[in-house]
């Protein structure tokens, strides 16, 4: 029954992915993929307000947690497609956009976990 969770919550978490990458992109329309590394930031803001909150507030198992954090969560962020789209500008010798976003994704992925820790410790 695991398996089965894991596999409806990694689908809604892709299909959450792309409509707020898709979103996000077309707002913006520029070169650098804003879509992603939207997804990637409030992906990990979501990873660590989840897990924080989980650890001090509520009483979540283990299989839960991993059927949102692995399935849904998992399925909504976007690192793969990051390194994808960075090795494309890469390609492109967008050589400012290539770094930006390497540099950008991770620092914001980062800030974000610890947003999160200390939003769910809150909660």
């Amino acid at each position: 029954m695991k398996i089965v969770w894991l596999f409806l919550a990694g689908g809604c978490g892709t299909l959450a992915r792309y409509g707020v990458s898709a979103a996000v992109q077309r707002a913006t329309g520029a070169v650098f993929p804003w879509g992603t590394f939207t997804v990637n930031v409030l992906g990990c803001f979501l990873a660590g307000s989840f897990w924080a909150f989980a650890e001090s507030r509520l009483t979540v198992t283990g299989e839960m947690r991993a059927v949102i954090l692995i399935g849904f969560i998992g399925g909504f962020t976007t690192f793969s497609a990051f390194m994808l789209e960075s090795s494309h500008l890469m390609r492109d010798t967008e050589w400012l956009w290539f770094g930006g976003n390497i540099l950008l994704s991770n620092l914001a992925g980062f800030a974000a976990v610890v947003a999160g820790l200390a939003l769910g410790r809150l909660l």
